[in-house]
């Protein structure tokens, strides 16, 4: 097998493992989303003057309906900026796979191809 060949192996094993841990990040970064929606809309349900409490570390602490309103939206907020960008990132890292894929296949394939010169430059494989 080429070197370049080689090469292109290990960067979609990297790819590889680059897109499971944002998928991963994704979808906990959504579930967290989720619960949050679930816990701002069933604020709809509480009268303003309950008490409420929220969890910081492993100890509940008491807190007013307007703070926990407003906490709950910012995290809602950045949230959803989050999951969108890892969407994107997601995208960006099929794309590559992809592209890599195929300079892989046409190395294998033995083709020059259409592809330009973008391994690491040298009169490429040759023969003896």
């Amino acid at each position: 097998m080429p070197p370049e060949a080689q090469e292109k192996i290990e960067e979609l094993q990297d790819l590889q493992e680059t897109a499971q841990q944002v998928a991963q990040q994704k979808e906990q970064s959504q579930s967290v989303l989720n619960d949050s929606k679930t816990a701002l809309d069933a604020l709809d349900d509480v009268e303003e003057d309950a008490t409420m409490y929220r969890e910081v570390g492993e100890i509940l602490v008491e807190t007013d309906y307007e703070s926990a309103q407003e906490d709950l939206e910012e995290k809602v907020d950045s949230l959803e900026v989050r999951v969108e960008q890892l969407k994107k990132q997601e995208e960006r890292v099929q794309e590559q796979f992809e592209s890599l894929q195929e300079e892989l296949q046409q190395l294998l394939q033995g083709g020059a191809g259409g592809g330009g010169p973008m391994g690491p430059g040298g009169p490429g494989a040759g023969g003896a």
